[in-house]
């Protein structure tokens, strides 16, 4: 394989970053894990690797995609709400810590090293669930979001529309329900509003996918998607391993 990968993002950074969005029980998830099957098995990594257009698939997710981010999940997600009630601001920097030892340790050395990374949750979380659900200032939200990424944005970002209360409905069915979970319909309705107003302000980068269907259709939206960016990133040869909407 190349050491040497093309570049041709304008940030200098030669591999790609596409993260999953959405309420509770969107699916995201789900199709991710169905994202890196359907790469791996028709592949487009190791055609990939042997053009020298990237170096490896890697998927990731916030909170927890480190050592030291797997401690801040369990706060963020499990803390005994009975024992001291998390304060809103207090959930955002923590948020925050978690994505600050993310970029820097793991997603720009992976990305540096020319890597396709999926992962699950990101920057637009935090407006939707602390900004939207939780009422925090947006200003803030957004200079912590800088501050914690340094400029690192998703080249795409799958957001995996479904009703508020559809979502709710299969979270409950995986069983034992988290801090995030438990929270009232109202708090999730405005999350919700917060991912149709950023669909609105990012459309180049935010897509939606409808997760009302089953997951089969789900997962062909995406592919779609997907095929369609990749293209544009890395060429046509390169894509033409992939079989359209498997």
């Amino acid at each position: 394989m190349s050491g040497q990968f093309a570049v041709s993002d304008p940030s200098g950074i030669p591999g790609r970053f596409v993260v999953f969005e959405g309420v509770e029980g969107c699916g995201k998830t789900t199709q991710l894990a169905r994202l890196q099957d359907w790469l791996q098995t028709n592949g487009f990594i190791e055609a990939g690797q042997k053009q020298g257009i990237l170096s490896s698939l890697v998927v990731t997710r916030e909170p927890g995609g480190t050592i030291l981010g797997q401690e801040i999940r369990r706060l963020l997600l499990h803390h005994a709400v009975d024992d001291e009630p998390m304060q809103f601001r207090t959930e955002l920097l923590l948020y925050a810590a978690d994505r600050a030892q993310h970029v820097e340790g793991f997603l720009k050395p992976h990305l540096n090293q020319g890597a396709l990374i999926l992962c699950d949750r990101y920057t637009d979380s935090t407006i939707a669930y602390q900004g939207y659900g939780r009422g925090l200032d947006r200003a803030v939200i957004d200079q912590l979001n800088h501050l914690a990424t340094q400029g690192l944005t998703s080249d795409l970002t799958l957001w995996l529309d479904v009703d508020v209360e559809i979502g709710l409905a299969r979270a409950q069915r995986r069983g034992r329900s988290d801090r995030m979970e438990q929270a009232q319909l109202a708090f999730h309705r405005r999350v919700q509003q917060g991912f149709v107003e950023l669909a609105q302000q990012y459309p180049d980068r935010i897509v939606r996918i409808d997760a009302s269907c089953d997951e089969q259709s789900v997962a062909q939206q995406i592919q779609a998607v997907l095929q369609q960016r990749l293209i544009e990133w890395y060429g046509s040869t390169s894509v033409g391993a992939l079989p359209p909407n498997a």
